[in-house]
């Protein structure tokens, strides 16, 4: 099995870098380097079984880390040995990171599908959970093309029923140091739970999701430990019998990547698609707020040129068309005069920069979203 093959060289290369910093922090640079040599090809044949995974760039960027300690080593330079204040073999202290966001239902163009989901199910069920005796989800998965406003509505959520938001990226999951995957997940969860506690909501939200629970042709052993552990907090959480006010957004833009036993512990599933043309038009409105544009803008029309574009490619515009005029200021500014101002904006340069930038979301990618929503029935 490859899972036993993996976590077997695991504990080989953990072995022989526990050897290694000890060799190393009593001098003996000879044999410290050795075993420091036998841990990075342990990990290089990690690597070459395992390309891709998130374990086998673990495994590179330690790869990295103990050939600079062994030429130091070589060179006989002293700088502290690898592990001095640091452990080697264990996790290091993690948290996630915990925002307040200041992100409201208006300041998200359209999605009026996604928001009234979020509403039913957790908004609605928060402020009144007596209307609720059969429970509600608290997992959700947001998925669609990438920039399409998944972290946007996740923030806002959160603000919408005041709950402390915990921002949680892969490394917090997948661990950097070998065997300590599935505790870093039960030790979020736990953060999560405690923090709970304390009369407000906790919003546990983990973007590209697919990088911790996808299926993949390689499974390693510390990615089905943490996958497992996981699922099991999951099934915690959303167990009716205890009423738990934590829960998990998950965003992904590979939903069929994910794994099928995750898939259903997120009872709520919500297609966040590219804004269509009323979207845009709000975008326009939103976006435009604090520029100066002249008034020969034509909206409905950029509306129709940006066909295909997505919430991230629209603000990208009207920062490339902001970018476009400033430039243009000081490249013909003669003087400091420092009340001197940029001309207006144009429909000139929106066009400009629209026919440069193209479409970002192609009508295949789409397509694989709408089959995977029917298949799922999802939203």
């Amino acid at each position: 099995m490859k899972t036993v093959a993996y976590e077997d060289l695991e504990k080989i290369a953990a072995r022989n870098v526990t050897e290694a910093i000890t060799l190393d922090k009593q001098g003996s640079r000879g044999m410290a380097i050795a075993k420091y040599q036998r841990a990075v090809e342990v990990m290089l044949k990690l690597c070459e079984l395992y390309p891709g995974t998130p374990q086998s760039r673990v495994c590179a960027e330690k790869v990295q880390l103990y050939s600079g300690r062994i030429q130091d080593l070589q060179r006989g330079n002293d700088p502290s040995p690898l592990g001095q204040g640091t452990r080697i073999n264990q996790a290091p202290e993690r948290t996630p990171i915990i925002e307040k966001p200041d992100v409201k239902w208006d300041d998200i163009a359209d999605l009026a599908d996604a928001k009234r989901a979020i509403e039913e199910s957790i908004i609605y069920p928060s402020r009144r959970p007596d209307l609720f005796p059969l429970g509600w989800p608290r997992g959700i998965l947001f998925y669609g093309p990438p920039g399409c406003g998944k972290t946007l509505l996740a923030a806002a959520m959160a603000t919408e029923i005041d709950a402390t938001f915990y921002c949680i990226d892969s490394p917090s999951i997948v661990s950097k140091w070998l065997g300590e995957s599935e505790r870093n997940v039960a030790k979020l969860f736990q953060e999560a739970r405690n923090a709970a506690r304390e009369g407000k909501p906790v919003i546990m939200f983990i973007d590209e999701v697919d990088s911790i629970m996808g299926i993949r042709s390689h499974e390693v052993g510390g990615e089905v430990r943490a996958r497992n552990q996981f699922l099991k907090e999951m099934d915690g959480i959303s167990d009716k019998k205890r009423q738990s006010s934590v829960y998990v957004i998950g965003a992904t833009n590979k939903p069929w990547d994910l794994d099928e036993a995750f898939i259903r512990r997120f009872q709520k599933r919500i297609y966040v698609p590219p804004p269509d043309s009323n979207a845009r038009l709000e975008m326009f409105r939103i976006y435009s707020r604090n520029i100066n544009m002249a008034e020969d803008i034509d909206s409905a029309k950029l509306a129709e040129k940006t066909e295909g574009c997505t919430g991230s490619d629209i603000r990208d515009i009207f920062q490339a068309v902001q970018t476009k005029v400033v430039r243009e200021f000081f490249e013909n500014q003669e003087d400091a005069d420092p009340t001197a101002k940029p001309r207006e904006i144009l429909m000139s340069d929106f066009l400009e920069v629209v026919k440069a930038h193209g479409r970002t979301v192609s009508e295949q990618n789409l397509t694989k979203f709408r089959d995977w929503t029917q298949n799922y029935l999802a939203g």
